[in-house]
C-alpha cells in the first residue's frame, strides 16, 4: 500500500449535475499547477459495466481513453484540465466491482466463504482505488450520484473505511452541495446543505471542505452558519458560484483559498500555483476579435451532453483563432432536399459527429452534400466519415446504391462495411467480430496509428506524418472501392501504418473538406486544441470573410 499518496475523495448531495467532475477535475488543475503530481477516479453506482451501451439520452457522452476503456464523460474533463493520460483503472462501476467479485468467487478465491458487500465488495473498491493511485502524490476520487441514493453506499462504505487503512492524514473528503437563491424570501437557503451534511456523517463521514453551488458569493455569515451545523470551520466552508464558462471554476477555486486549504489539511508543502496559463485562457476567451456559427448535424441534438467533448473541442478551436463559436445543433432527421440550403445557409462551417442507427442518416447525406457543393467547410466525424464517403460515392463516383451495412444490410454496394478482422497493434492480436457479437466492448476503440499523406490537409494541421488518435466504432471504409472513389477525386490521406484501415478522407477543389475515422475531441484542450478542430475554426473564419 502507497502511504505516501494522499486521496481527496468528492461526494455530492442534494440533487444530481451540481459539477462534482467539473469540481475535480479544478482540484486537480490547482495542485498540478503547484507542482504535484495527480490523477483521478470516478466510481459510478449504475450496474452497467461501463457506459459503452448506455444511450446518450440517459448518459451523455461515452468517453473513450487511449487503452480503449469506454469511461464516463467526465473523465473527459478530467483530461482537458490536467496533463494527465488515464486508463483503464479510472473508472469503475457497480457492475464492473460485483463483475469481479463473482468471478472471483467461481474461481473459489474466497475458499468457500459466503460473500458478502462487507468485506468483498468494499475490499475490491478500495483495491481499485489503490490500482489508480500507485505513484503519484494525490489521487482524487469522485463517487458518482447523489448522498442518499441507495446505490452508492457501497462505494460511501469503501471510502469511510479507506481513512482507517492509510491513515487519517492521507485522506481528505470534499463535499460538494447546493445554496439555493430563493427570489421570493430575496436569500439563500442553507437547509438542503444542512441536511446534505447530515445524511453523509449519518454513514461516518464528516466531510473536511464543504463546496456550496450557489448563484453568488457566500459572505461570512452564511459560511458561519453552514459550518456551525455542520461541524467544519468557517475556513473550511468554500463558494461554488455559478460561472460563464467551465474554466473558471480554478481560478474561482483559488481565489476562495481551496487550493491552499486542501494542502493545509493534508499536511503538503508547495509552492505557490503557476495560473498564468489559465489566465491567459480566461483573457482570451473573453475577448474575442471575431466569431463564427457551425451547424452540428446529428440525431442527440436535443441533448447537450451526448456531445460534450466535441463541443468543447469546437470552443477550443474558436480560442486559438480568437472567436466566439455559435453552436446551430440541426436534427437531421428534419432535413430534406427543399429545406437543406435553408437550414444550413447561414453556417459558416457544417459538421457531422460520430452517432449509431440509421435514424437521421438521409439527412446527414443531404448536409455533407450541400457542404461540398456550396464549398462550406466541412467536418465529417467517425460516421460523420462514413457519411462523406457514401456521400461523394453517390453523388460523384456514380455508385448511386452506395450505402453502409449498418443502415442497408442489404446493400449492393456497401461502400461502409463491418470489417470482421483486423489487427490491434496494441494487444499485437488479430481482432475478430460479426454481427452476433456482444455490443459491449467489441468496437475498435482507443488509441491507434495513422500514416498521414504529404501536401494534404491532414498533414498540414497536424505538422507530422504519424499520428495516434482515439476510435469508438464498428464500421470500415470498404477498401474494395478504393480505387473508384480516388479515381473520381476522393483524397486518402490517413490510412493505418499497414494500409488496411482507412482513416481520413478529403477532396479536391474545396477549402476545407475533411472526414476523419476516430473522435479526435477526445485529445483536444483548452490550452492544446485539436490540430483538426483549430484548422477547421479557421477555414470557417475564412469562409465567413469571404461571403461578407
Amino acid at each position: 500500500m502507497n502511504k505516501k499518496t494522499k486521496y481527496i475523495f468528492v461526494t455530492g448531495g442534494v440533487l444530481s449535475s451540481l459539477g462534482k467532475g467539473l469540481a475535480s477535475a479544478s482540484i486537480g488543475a490547482l495542485l498540478e499547477a503547484r507542482g504535484l503530481s495527480i490523477t483521478f477516479q470516478k466510481l459510478d453506482p449504475y450496474i452497467n459495466v461501463d457506459p459503452g451501451t448506455m444511450n446518450p439520452f440517459q448518459h451523455g457522452e461515452v468517453f473513450v481513453l487511449d487503452d480503449g476503456t469506454e469511461t464516463d464523460l467526465d473523465l473527459g474533463h478530467y483530461e482537458r484540465f490536467a496533463n494527465v493520460r488515464l486508463g483503464k483503472d479510472s473508472n469503475f462501476t457497480t457492475g464492473k466491482i460485483y463483475y469481479s467479485v463473482i468471478q472471483k468467487e467461481r474461481r473459489g478465491e474466497y475458499l468457500g466463504g459466503t460473500v458478502q458487500v462487507i468485506p468483498h465488495i468494499t475490499d475490491e473498491i478500495k483495491n481499485s482505488i489503490l490500482l489508480a493511485a500507485d505513484g503519484v502524490d494525490v489521487a482524487i476520487v469522485e463517487i458518482g450520484g447523489t448522498i442518499g441514493d441507495i446505490e452508492s453506499l457501497p462505494f460511501l462504505e469503501a471510502i469511510r473505511q479507506f481513512r482507517s487503512d492509510v491513515g487519517k492524514d492521507n485522506v481528505l473528503y470534499i463535499h460538494l452541495t447546493l445554496v439555493p437563491y430563493i427570489a421570493t424570501a430575496g436569500e439563500v437557503k442553507t437547509k438542503p446543505t444542512q441536511h446534505s451534511v447530515k445524511e453523509l456523517r449519518s454513514i461516518g463521514i464528516q466531510p473536511n471542505i464543504l463546496l456550496c453551488r450557489t448563484q453568488q458569493v457566500l459572505n461570512d455569515s452564511i459560511k458561519e452558519k453552514i459550518a456551525l451545523f455542520c461541524n467544519l470551520g468557517k475556513d473550511e466552508v468554500f463558494t461554488a458560484i455559478d460561472v460563464k464558462n467551465i474554466y473558471e471554476v480554478p481560478l474561482n477555486y483559488h481565489q476562495e483559498g481551496l487550493d491552499e486549504k486542501i494542502v493545509e489539511l493534508l499536511n503538503m508543502w508547495t509552492p505557490a500555483p503557476r495560473l498564468e496559463a489559465w489566465h491567459d485562457l480566461i483573457r482570451r476567451i473573453e475577448n474575442p476579435k471575431d466569431e463564427v456559427t457551425i451547424a452540428i448535424v446529428g440525431k442527440y441534438v436535443d441533448l447537450r451532453e451526448s456531445y460534450k467533448s466535441l463541443n468543447e473541442a469546437l470552443f477550443h478551436g474558436g480560442v486559438f483563432n480568437e472567436s466566439k463559436v455559435n453552436l446551430e445543433f440541426v436534427d437531421s432527421e428534419t432535413i430534406t432536399e427543399s429545406n437543406v440550403a435553408a437550414i444550413l445557409s447561414k453556417a459558416d462551417g457544417v459538421l457531422v459527429p460520430g452517432g449509431f442507427g440509421s435514424r437521421g442518416v438521409e439527412g446527414k447525406i443531404m448536409a455533407v452534400q450541400y457542404a461540398r457543393e456550396n464549398k462550406v467547410p466541412y467536418f465529417g466525424i467517425c460516421l460523420g466519415m462514413q457519411i462523406a464517403v457514401i456521400e461523394y460515392a453517390r453523388h460523384v463516383a456514380g455508385i448511386q446504391n452506395a450505402h453502409s451495412t449498418e443502415f442497408d444490410i442489404d446493400t449492393p454496394d456497401p461502400v461502409i462495411y463491418l470489417m470482421k478482422e483486423w489487427y490491434d497493434e496494441k494487444t499485437d492480436t488479430i481482432q475478430k467480430r460479426d454481427v452476433t457479437s456482444d455490443k459491449g466492448a467489441t468496437m475498435r476503440l482507443g488509441k491507434y496509428p495513422c500514416k498521414l499523406v504529404e501536401d494534404t490537409l491532414a498533414c498540414k494541421a497536424y505538422c507530422e506524418d504519424m499520428i495516434s488518435e482515439r476510435h469508438r466504432h464498428r464500421y470500415e471504409f470498404n477498401q474494395e472501392y478504393l480505387d473508384a472513389l480516388k479515381e473520381a477525386g476522393l483524397i486518402i490521406s490517413g490510412m493505418s501504418p499497414d494500409q488496411t484501415l482507412v482513416e481520413i478522407v478529403e477532396i479536391e477543389d474545396h477549402p476545407w473538406f475533411l472526414g476523419c475515422q476516430f473522435h479526435p475531441e477526445f485529445k483536444s484542450r483548452p490550452m492544446n486544441p485539436h490540430p483538426l478542430f483549430r484548422d477547421f475554426i479557421g477555414a470557417a473564419l475564412k469562409y465567413k470573410k469571404s461571403k461578407n
